[in-house]
């Protein structure tokens, strides 16, 4: 009987850990196959282009094409002798100067950069002050000629002369809807590109980003038109016209024309009270180098200022009451130098 016990207890002792093992194997999780993820949404790509790279233009602060303003300004003597106009070429001017000349007319420094037209003109002589109104824009200047001392002052300055008196290579001719001497224009385009070296002119100007953000519109008031006199022969004015967003030029009452028969329009006009330099006689000197009181008129909005020019070869600086930098919108400027004594300023609201 005792041997058996020991039989019986070792056959329990051997039965369990076989039925612990079945036990953990049924358990066990049956093997599956297994599964690849997989996908049928496509991957995002952007349409996002990045624009082109612009530089500013530096005579009129509207954004170009890096390399397309690596060429010289042009500045040009323009004829306003009522027999002139309509003048070649002046819409597209980027600053243009009104200046007194003798006998109580202007005439015109314009200066072209960022849109250079194939002709320019009617083309007429150097004066005393166009030195120190066209230096600081370095480049080429093109006149028909002028008393040999304005003519001297001008070719002792850094700008390389044209000079209609003295061309041989056919830049200059005379247009046969005009009378002489009122008919002499340059080819502008091919001025130009003949001197492909001469560096592009500096910044002149303060630019707002917007034309809402430009000093005038933001800190000056709202003015109608800008009515300037010259003498009892010019008085031309400005109109503001909102629904074209520019001021619109008139001379003596009357709108002043494009060659296209459209009216001369300004984004910017800048009205310079300047003095008057008797020395050359019957000949004015318009006063560059100083300073004095001035209106810088944007958007239908315009601002008091003070004009500063330290040197002929200085740009003029437009500050506001606080000295603070006036900036422009882009686009093109003209600049009105009203003499202090005999010529006048009103800002209509």
């Amino acid at each position: 009987m005792k041997r058996s016990r020991r039989v019986t207890v070792r056959i329990v002792a051997a039965v369990i850990p076989v039925l612990l093992l079945a036990a953990c194997t049924a358990e066990a999780p049956r093997p599956t196959a297994s599964i690849k993820p997989t996908s049928t949404a496509k991957a995002w790509v952007s349409t996002y282009t990045a624009p082109a790279a612009t530089v500013l233009a530096p005579l009129r602060g509207t954004p170009v094409p890096p390399g397309s303003a690596a060429h010289p300004s042009l500045a040009v003597k323009i004829d306003n002798h009522e027999a002139a106009r309509p003048q070649i070429g002046l819409e597209s001017a980027d600053i243009v100067f009104e200046e007194l000349v003798e006998g109580g007319i202007t005439r015109y420094v314009g200066v072209w950069h960022s849109d250079i037209p194939k002709l320019i003109g009617p083309v007429r002589s150097i004066r005393p002050m166009d030195p120190d109104i066209i230096t600081p824009f370095g480049g080429i200047v093109a006149y028909s000629g002028g008393q040999p001392q304005f003519v001297k002052a001008m070719e002792a300055t850094p700008v390389v002369n044209a000079v209609f008196d003295y061309d041989r290579s056919g830049l200059f001719y005379r247009i046969d809807t005009k009378s002489s001497p009122h008919n002499v224009v340059v080819k502008a385009r091919t001025l130009v590109g003949r001197y492909p070296k001469l560096a592009p002119p500096r910044q002149h100007f303060a630019y707002a980003a917007t034309a809402a953000a430009s000093s005038a519109v933001v800190d000056g008031k709202a003015i109608r038109t800008i009515q300037t006199r010259f003498s009892t022969a010019r008085w031309p004015s400005w109109a503001w016209n909102a629904k074209a967003n520019y001021y619109l030029r008139s001379q003596e009452g009357a709108p002043d024309r494009n060659s296209k028969g459209a009216q001369l329009k300004a984004t910017n006009v800048v009205v310079m009270r300047v003095g008057i330099d008797r020395r050359y006689g019957d000949v004015p000197k318009t006063t560059m180098i100083g300073s004095g009181e001035a209106w810088v008129s944007t958007g239908g909005r315009s601002l008091r200022a003070t004009w500063v020019k330290r040197y002929p070869s200085s740009p003029i600086s437009l500050v506001d009451g606080n000295g603070v930098t006036i900036r422009l919108a882009a686009g093109n400027t003209w600049i009105e130098l009203v003499p202090t004594k005999q010529g006048s300023v009103q800002l209509v609201p």
